[in-house]
């Protein structure tokens, strides 16, 4: 009956036919779903029903039981009240960093002023301390308040300590099972601390903006102050922003964060801790923020602790600690004072190279819009790809940022910066004693030591000659200074060139690698083969960056690191044993207890080790006689070191490294872009744009003591017991057909008592730049402090003096026919040494003279 009359009364409502018939459908199933459904509950037993209802309590057991499970832990809570950040020290006990998760400096409740605390309270929850987690009248009212349409927050200052710690595990979304979490979570804080540590924790964990987190950052970035000295009005603004940090930024929108400071102040009222009378006279008083956003502290070698920061993680996760809470204490092997000297070092040098480049590239036809190095610059930028992205035409957006002064000049200065990248490590253990990444950490993160891969230049060379000595090649075997020509795959001729034109006189390996010349170079290549040199220098620690087997590889043709190089020459200095690079010693925790010990790796065998003191002592002769004599005659370092420059096509990259048998220094200079010069040969040349920063830090460490003034490289021992037996037999031979032919001499006056060897004046070094196509460099009369090394002192046991050769008079012989005075050759090269090898320079390769006066070369003691 009752289905007849609905479908009768559908029928009266005149609705299509099948949307009658589906609802009678639809009425016709619930009326048998109904059925079934009284049906069931009424055949139900007793014992059935009390089983029903005990299910209820055990899903909400169960349902809590997880929840407890999903939240966070007692131990990680203990932790995040704790807040102990790892804490990364320098060899000395000096601190290098904090592992925080952010910017924030904890402090203890009573360094708080008292206005925050009364205005958090009466705002944010104020029966803080009469519930334990929860507010359950709160919670209510928000209930109410939301199904009625205006949503309104029940959260407790513990529920919302929970949210800030636990953003990941507790989440944010609108959802139940979101608040279920919360209230967990809340109710564990408050099982593990009193209300005062709750309140220090909110108060240290907060977020602020402007990378403040904590009420300490915050009031120094709003206020220019310590929270303790907050008063009643900076303390609303900084609570009322709790309700949504964006919406009241008093920076951005001061009108919403007054009004909020005000209601924030008649909260305040309404719960009795600011008298209506005082509210009357504060509320109408304007913001006045001393507002200066807090930069995370960068420490003294932010790119070293960047580059330690994810083995640190790594270690960590592998042994169950946490890099933010469990107080780990990593000592590191960086010196803090040669650190400090790195980074005076660098940027003392950074400051003369831009002067330099800004000098240069300043002038009205380099940075030109009709240059196509320009205009490729332009078309590479960000403004220039959203234009184009934006609609407007290639052409047009071209024209128009090459016509705005502003961008050409905002692009110029970014990309004429000059950049640099420094290292020194402990040739004995491997050990990283400082590291410089780059000029300003905050203006370019990028790291130049581990990161950037450039061309080495010269640098590369000691691996050619290193492969040589493997080879049977000894360091006084000559090859003729000629023009070469290498035939290369494809047809191609390479033809490796130095600054001048070859002198076509025979010269030494030694020669060839300290005055740098590349035709030598390449000729010990082609003797070698590129696979031999690649598999040296991979084996002595250029082990991440591939390196071409090619014939140009033997100047430096295949990029790599700075750190990469580093390792390769202490391997060298540690007589061919290898080490990688060590950054940590130990780790420990706050109380000083060792979690770990990291020995010395093993040494591992990478060139046979008179052959790497063979080579040593060919790069001694860079520092003494070629293109890094400036390390004697300018920096005044008399210490037994060898080292190499490197100067890459077009003075795009300058390189020097220095060699002691406890230290050896790197540094890189150049420009982030490839592209970019300093246009000058003069300072474009490695002995004058990198070393000396290598110089003026190695002063330092040995005029401080730091490492052993008199310590020495181990000396090759090239001889054989046969050639002994020779050398002994000659002797014997010589002494006794001596006594044999003039057995009738009268005996022999007694030789003069030994007197101590004078040293003469240093000889004229031969000279040549490290890359094709460089003009030669100026002489010793143009470049302070770049003349002749001078030789040091004697010390009273270099034996006895020659007998003097009697003279033709004394002889009885005749005086020879006077001859012509030797023409000097004329000055060229690096270090503005004479060079014997080289013809003249060809006319206009001089540098120039403004260079010279505008940017002098400051000469540092050692």
């Amino acid at each position: 009956m009752a289905l007849a009359s609905t479908t009768a009364f559908l029928q009266t409502m005149h609705l299509p036919s099948s949307l009658t018939a589906a609802l009678v459908q639809l009425q016709s199933r619930l009326r048998t779903g109904w059925q079934a459904l009284r049906q069931f509950l009424a055949t139900r037993t007793r014992r059935q029903w009390w089983l029903a209802a005990a299910c209820i309590p055990a899903a909400l057991v169960l349902l809590l039981g997880l929840l407890v499970l999903l939240t966070p832990s007692l131990t990680d809570i203990r932790k995040a009240k704790q807040d102990s950040p790892a804490q990364i020290l320098s060899a000395d006990g000096k601190e290098l960093a904090l592992f925080t998760r952010s910017n924030r400096r904890w402090i203890a409740l009573d360094q708080v002023s008292p206005h925050v605390i009364k205005a958090l309270i009466a705002t944010e929850d104020h029966r803080f301390y009469e519930h334990h987690g929860l507010d359950w009248f709160r919670t209510a009212a928000s209930v109410v308040h939301t199904l009625s349409g205006s949503p309104q927050g029940g959260s407790t200052l513990t529920q919302q300590l929970a949210r800030n710690l636990y953003p990941e595990k507790v989440g944010r979304d609108a959802s139940l099972t979101r608040k279920l979490k919360e209230a967990v979570t809340a109710y564990k804080i408050e099982a593990l601390y009193t209300k005062d540590e709750i309140l220090e924790t909110y108060l240290n964990t907060v977020p602020f903006l402007y990378n403040a987190f904590g009420i300490e950052m915050a009031a120094r970035t709003y206020f220019d102050k310590r929270a303790d000295q907050l008063n009643v009005l900076e303390a609303a603004t900084l609570v009322g922003m709790l309700k949504g940090n964006s919406y009241y930024n008093p920076v951005r929108n001061p009108e919403r964060a007054l009004q909020r400071r005000n209601t924030v102040l008649s909260q305040m009222v309404k719960h009795e801790v600011l008298a209506q009378a005082e509210f009357d006279k504060l509320k109408t008083r304007p913001l006045r923020l001393d507002f200066e956003r807090q930069e995370e502290a960068e420490g003294p070698a932010p790119h070293f602790v960047r580059a330690l920061r994810p083995w640190l993680v790594d270690w960590a996760d592998r042994h169950g600690y946490d890099i933010h809470s469990d107080g780990l204490v990593v000592h590191t092997t960086v010196d803090a004072r040669m650190q400090a000297w790195a980074n005076q070092a660098v940027a003392r040098q950074g400051r003369t190279l831009q002067g330099v480049a800004q000098r240069n590239w300043s002038q009205a036809n380099a940075f030109s819009p009709q240059q196509p190095l320009v205009q490729a610059l332009v078309k590479e930028s960000a403004a220039y790809r959203n234009a184009v992205a934006g609609g407007e035409p290639p052409e047009a957006a071209l024209k128009r940022l090459l016509a705005d002064r502003k961008f050409m000049a905002d692009l110029r200065e970014e990309k004429t910066r000059v950049q640099a990248g420094f290292l020194a490590v402990d040739p004995q253990t491997g050990h990283i004693l400082a590291w410089v990444g780059s000029r300003d950490y905050q203006q370019d993160p990028f790291d130049h030591v581990q990161q950037a891969r450039r061309q080495p230049g010269s640098t590369f060379k000691p691996f050619v000659y290193g492969a040589a000595l493997l080879n049977g090649r000894q360091p006084g075997d000559q090859l003729e200074d000629k023009a070469v020509e290498i035939a290369l795959p494809g047809g191609e001729v390479w033809r490796p060139s130095d600054a001048g034109p070859p002198s076509n006189q025979s010269m030494s390996l030694a020669d060839g690698l300290a005055y740098s010349k590349n035709t030598i170079t390449a000729q010990v290549m082609q003797q070698v083969g590129p696979t031999k040199v690649v598999r040296l220098a991979q084996a002595l620690g250029v082990r991440s960056s591939p390196l071409d087997p090619v014939p140009a590889l033997a100047l430096g043709s295949s990029p790599v690191t700075l750190q990469e190089m580093v390792t390769a020459y202490a391997s060298l200095a540690r007589g061919g044993q290898y080490l990688p690079p060590v950054m940590v010693t130990r780790i420990t925790n706050r109380d000083g207890e060792v979690l770990a010990d990291f020995a010395p790796p093993k040494a591992e065998a990478a060139m046979d080790t008179p052959a790497a003191l063979t080579l040593v002592d060919m790069l001694r002769g860079v520092i003494d006689k070629g293109t890094g004599r400036a390390i004697r005659s300018t920096y005044g370092i008399r210490a037994d070191v060898a080292g190499k420059t490197g100067t890459t096509q077009g003075n795009a990259d300058g390189w020097f490294i220095l060699m002691h048998p406890q230290l050896v220094v790197g540094a890189w200079a150049g420009f982030n872009d490839g592209r970019i010069t300093l246009r000058s040969d003069y300072w474009g040349q490695g002995a004058r744009s990198a070393l000396p920063m290598v110089g003026d830090f190695t002063s330092r460490v040995l005029g401080a003591r730091r490492i052993d003034v008199k310590a020495r490289f181990a000396e090759a021992d090239t001889r054989s017991w046969w050639s002994d037996l020779v050398d002994g037999l000659g002797e014997k031979l010589h002494s006794w057909w001596g006594e044999l032919m003039q057995p009738n001499n009268p005996p022999a006056k007694p030789a003069p008592a030994p007197q101590p060897r004078q040293p003469g004046p240093a000889p004229q070094a031969p000279q040549s730049t490290d890359t094709p196509d460089t003009p030669p460099m100026p002489g010793a009369g143009d470049f302070p402090g770049f003349g002749s090394c001078p030789q040091p002192a004697p010390q009273g046991n270099e034996g006895p003096v020659e007998e003097r050769t009697p003279t033709l008079q004394e002889q009885g012989l005749p005086a020879p026919a006077p001859q012509p005075a030797p023409v000097q050759p004329p000055p060229a090269g690096e270090d503005g040494a004479y060079n014997p090898y080289q013809l003249p320079p060809l006319p206009g390769q001089q540098p120039r003279q403004q260079d010279r006066e505008a940017y002098p070369m400051p000469a540092y003691g050692g």
